[in-house]
């Protein structure tokens, strides 16, 4: 009597087209939370560069490259400032994150590094200032894309290339070992 139906027979095609609905409605919201098309655009939207109708290429933040990392951390640290960031502010952050001395990262070097976050969505202008602030959307990628690389992909790396026995090392194992020998027995060569 859960939706105000017994269980006879004569029941069964509305018993039938509640669970179809309820069916439908769960695929639908599995659907959109799990779309993987939509987790690629995001990606490549933060990652990839930006080329603007009259030909100007702006530089993607490659997810391994030491200097789109350091930006990425930079963001979280600055997210934490209410009354946004300055040029300057990024440049001793980017000097130290990088292992470099104060001040040798240029104006024009963070100029650079300012339009690509501004760009891919990451931070926008206080307008009538020379300040940035750090968007939902910024906060949400430079955590994830941080986590993902410092976490996962590093940590996952290691397991792989260490001589030590790790999960991930053996199942890399089992998997090539899998496909070694489902291409014997399709007679194709290894």
């Amino acid at each position: 009597m859960d939706f105000g139906l017994g269980k006879r027979l004569t029941n069964l095609p509305a018993l039938q087209q509640i669970g179809y609905t309820a069916n439908r409605r769960l695929l639908a919201v599995q659907r959109l939370s799990h779309d993987p098309i939509t987790g690629a655009e995001a990606l490549h939207a933060a990652c990839d560069p930006v080329i603007h109708d009259n030909g100007t290429r702006i530089a993607g933040l490659r997810l391994t490259d030491p200097r789109a990392q350091a930006l990425l951390h930079i963001l979280l640290i600055f997210r934490l400032h209410p009354g946004g960031f300055l040029s300057k502010d990024l440049r001793a952050l980017l000097a130290d994150y990088l292992g470099r001395l104060p001040g040798t990262i240029t104006a024009s070097q963070a100029t650079y590094d300012l339009r690509r976050l501004r760009e891919h969505g990451l931070i926008r202008k206080i307008p009538g200032t020379r300040r940035y602030q750090v968007t939902a959307a910024g906060l949400s990628n430079a955590m994830f894309l941080t986590r993902v690389h410092d976490r996962i992909l590093q940590a996952g790396m290691a397991q792989l290339s260490s001589p030590i026995p790790a999960a991930l090392r053996q199942a890399d194992r089992a998997y090539q070992a899998a496909i070694t020998n489902l291409t014997l027995h399709a007679g194709l060569p290894a």
